[in-house]
């Protein structure tokens, strides 16, 4: 069986995944969110370049998990312990999912979400709604012509910070 690749991402109410510097301090901790048990499910982070910057270019965050980062500027040399994707995305990623192992988190990342759903390689979109409206930002789903139509599977509401957690399956073509 195909390993998923679940867009699993905190966002604003407005769809923002960050505000305009870059910025997540907006989003709220609540303790009934069990995320340890959410990254138990994945073994495999693919992230942009800008989102594995914005953690400090560095694996420690996620130990164990395997980290790929699909851009065409870092150096892989540079990074030891990082897969670079810079080539043939659509190749690339298929043959990851291809692997055995649990599903693949792209975590975070609008402009790389956007070109693997172009792409046909995403199976889920599950968005943490925080309750707050950004007004402008990094957005979730950066502007395009691709349309794509969702299928409702869970939604889970804390109540102590407002947050929804939702999960959809993306339709594939026919």
């Amino acid at each position: 069986m195909r390993r998923r690749i679940r867009y699993q991402v905190a966002c604003s109410l407005d769809g923002y995944i960050a505000d305009v510097n870059g910025g997540y301090d907006w989003i709220v901790p609540d303790p009934e969110i069990d995320f340890e048990a959410l990254t138990a499910q994945f073994d495999t982070l693919l992230m942009g370049r800008q989102t594995f910057e914005a953690l400090g270019a560095s694996t420690e965050l996620f130990p164990g998990m395997q980290i790929v980062v699909v851009s065409t500027t870092l150096r892989p040399d540079e990074h030891p312990g990082i897969t670079v994707i810079s080539e043939m995305i659509a190749e690339q990623v298929e043959a990851l999912r291809g692997q055995p192992g649990k599903d693949i988190w792209l975590f975070g990342g609008g402009k790389l979400f956007r070109t693997l759903l172009e792409l046909d390689l995403v199976d889920t979109v599950e968005p943490a709604i925080i309750p707050v409206l950004l007004g402008r930002g990094i957005p979730m789903y950066p502007e395009n012509d691709v349309r794509k139509r969702l299928h409702l599977r869970t939604l889970q509401r804390f109540e102590k910070s407002g947050t929804l957690l939702l999960s959809y399956d993306v339709e594939k073509p026919a």
